[in-house]
């Protein structure tokens, strides 16, 4: 009996197992933005008298809320999130990539 052989180019993305990769990616991009959020405000925090703790998680949910906002309003457009519009969103948040 021969073997089917798969072309990797014509492998459908939006099946379960590329929506998982997909779901993955976009979780562990969404711990990363509250990382490079709440990071780049311990100093700041300490300034204005804000515990350093709390900064951390007010600027990591401020990125975090502002990612998945962004992601679902491109999903509103059209009931489907593309590559595109996922970068997107992610990219709206790390102001240093854009320079």
């Amino acid at each position: 009996m021969a073997k089917k052989s798969v072309d990797l180019a014509e492998v459908d993305v939006t099946t379960s197992a590329g929506a998982v990769t997909t779901i993955k990616n976009i979780l562990i991009r969404i711990v990363a933005v509250f990382a490079a959020s709440g990071l780049g405000v311990i100093g700041a925090g300490a300034l204005v008298g804000i515990d350093t703790l709390t900064a951390i998680i007010m600027a990591g949910t401020l990125g975090v809320a502002t990612v998945v906002e962004k992601l679902a309003r491109g999903f509103i457009n059209d009931g489907q999130l593309d590559l595109d519009e996922i970068n997107a969103a992610f990219n709206s948040i790390d102001k240093k990539s854009q320079n």
